[in-house]
């Protein structure tokens, strides 16, 4: 390794900060001040403390320092539990861009999560365990989970989709998919494009090949050329 590799190395930012930032930014984007997401978004002091907290124990090495992060983490985050009503286990696989705008009843599982997901108040994503097996929910990029709802068991809620206040979830959502009800049913395939927000959505890969489906249809047909004389 070269000295100038070694030196981008040295003063590269940690995945966990970039992470953060994008958590930031996402609150930034949704029209927060700088200082009323730092010091009075308790959405974001959750998202900060599991942020520090997974990435403490990841650079620990074994042995009795870790066991010592272990204990750290777990204080700060039973903390933060109390301050703010919003559980997240450390070892749950969170994209950046986490967006928590209201807190408490927030409960989160050991499942990944997506980039750009939103996570308004009383929301449970919890385990289920069926035919002896115990499941979590995996949940894609830039989905929208309402208020009052529930997420469970062994299943994936598919990129862009909507889960709409009140619902149980307990079947797997497709992308796109805007789903209500208790059990939950597909409504519409209209996807969480007006509630998601985030820099550079505009420009995103990703974003841009889900939504195209929806431009397509939005086009009027033109009529095709009659073949009379």
């Amino acid at each position: 390794m070269t000295a100038i590799a070694l030196r981008r190395r040295a003063f590269a930012v940690p995945g966990w900060c970039r992470l953060l930032y994008l958590d930031y930014r996402r609150y930034r984007a949704q029209g927060r001040g700088r200082l009323e997401t730092v010091f009075l978004t308790q959405g974001f002091w959750a998202s900060t403390v599991y942020r520090v907290c997974r990435a403490l124990i990841q650079a620990a090495p074994p042995g009795i320092a870790q066991t010592l992060a272990k204990t750290l983490a777990a204080t700060l985050q039973k903390v933060m539990e109390i301050l703010t009503g919003i559980a997240i286990p450390r070892t749950c696989d969170i994209g950046g861009g986490l967006y928590i705008p209201r807190f408490g009843g927030v409960i989160l599982s050991h499942g990944p999560i997506g980039a750009h997901v939103t996570i308004e108040h009383c929301v449970t994503v919890g385990s289920l365990t069926k035919d002896g097996e115990r499941g979590y929910p995996t949940i894609g990029d830039r989905v929208h989970i309402g208020a009052q709802s529930i997420i469970v068991g062994k299943i994936t809620i598919g990129d862009d989709a909507v889960i709409s206040p009140g619902s149980f979830v307990t079947r797997s959502v497709p992308p796109r998919a805007v789903v209500a009800g208790n059990p939950a049913k597909v409504i519409s395939h209209e996807g969480s494009f007006e509630l998601i927000v985030y820099d550079g959505m505009e420009d995103d890969p990703r974003r841009r090949a889900a939504l195209a489906p929806s431009e397509l249809q939005s086009r009027p047909h033109s009529p095709e050329p009659s073949s009379r004389p």
